[in-house]
């Protein structure tokens, strides 16, 4: 089973590894495309006024913007891709407090699309970055970018594999899928919640790799915490698993 998933806007200052290289992502052969991206991020943050800078990098504070400004994003010191990110997925995911076998089994499965990096394992190696979602460099946008260049890779890479699409929806413009896959949506008294799947979605992807299904009968037998599943959906390529939420999540702040 493979398992797509977002990045989060949040993200630690840890630094474990060098910087990046070819060798840090996944589909190495297209390391030079991800260079193009990084050197136009460069550029951009080093001519970009003071206001353009505040809306890329979604901050206020003039000393954090300069900040990211002194280091190009290709010096910098990087930990992988599922450690740097902060958000309320991957507080209630908690990579760190899982195991050996099933860190391994996220780091080799589970795929995060980046705003500025594109398609990463969670186990590549990137820097500490900002980047907002959607935003753009001049009239360059990412998301697109990485769709022309990765695609294929990307459906090789999922080939005879059961696929979990755990994305937020902007995340979809990265990478189109061409084959079955599952998504999940989670409802609370028939209604989405859609600031709260972010929490349900790093709780499925911790079970997940605790379970580590391999098809999608095994998946199905998976228990859920605060989770029963009330409806399956079937469209084109798209299965829809709809849970009805049981307990209602504090988030952590």
């Amino acid at each position: 089973m493979k398992v797509l998933f977002s990045p989060s806007e949040t993200k630690t200052r840890i630094t474990r590894h060098p910087k990046i290289n070819e060798n840090s992502f996944v589909f190495p052969p297209s390391y030079a495309k991800r260079l193009e991206v990084l050197t136009l991020y460069n550029n951009f943050i080093q001519k970009a006024s003071l206001p353009m800078l505040q809306k890329l990098f979604g901050l206020k504070e003039e000393e954090k913007i300069n900040e990211l400004r002194l280091h190009s994003i290709t010096n910098l010191l990087t930990c992988k891709a599922v450690e740097r990110y902060d958000g309320v997925a991957y507080d209630y995911l908690s990579y760190k407090t899982l195991d050996d076998v099933a860190q391994t089994w996220i780091d080799k499965n589970v795929m995060i699309f980046s705003n500025l990096f594109g398609p990463l394992l969670a186990e590549n190696l990137i820097p500490y970055y900002k980047l907002q979602q959607g935003e753009s460099l001049d009239a360059f946008k990412p998301e697109f970018f990485y769709k022309e260049h990765f695609s294929a890779s990307i459906d090789n890479w999922l080939e005879g594999e059961t696929v979990l699409d755990l994305r937020a929806g902007f995340y979809e413009k990265f990478y189109t899928l061409k084959q079955p896959y599952i998504t999940m949506k989670f409802l609370k008294k028939g209604k989405s919640v859609s600031h709260f799947a972010k929490a349900y979605r790093g709780k499925v992807l911790r079970a997940i790799a605790c379970e580590q299904p391999s098809n999608e009968e095994m998946l199905l037998k998976i228990t859920f915490d605060d989770l029963r599943i009330c409806e399956i959906k079937q469209s084109t390529y798209k299965r829809e698993y709809v849970y009805d939420i049981i307990d209602w999540l504090v988030l952590k702040e």
